[in-house]
């Protein structure tokens, strides 16, 4: 059986810009989708995948804006 390895998740939103009234760029804050979470792995691409699934469903259709990170132990 093979050992898995440590690793350590988040999924982050990254709006985009919106414009005011007057045509001025507002930037939006970033949030945290899912909270870091560790998880035993054999590789990170596994982990993209787990992480993948915790992505809310309102959010499937603005996945050009989600981000993945990963980082390994």
């Amino acid at each position: 059986m093979a050992k898995g390895k440590l690793f350590e998740y988040a999924v982050l939103y990254h709006p985009k810009p919106e414009k005011d009234a007057s045509g001025k760029e507002i930037q939006a804050k970033s949030s945290i989708l899912k909270v870091p979470a560790m998880v035993l792995a054999n590789s990170a691409d596994e982990v993209g995948i787990l992480a993948g699934r915790a992505i809310p469903e309102e959010y499937l259709d603005k996945l050009e804006d989600v981000e993945i990170v990963v980082r390994p132990f």
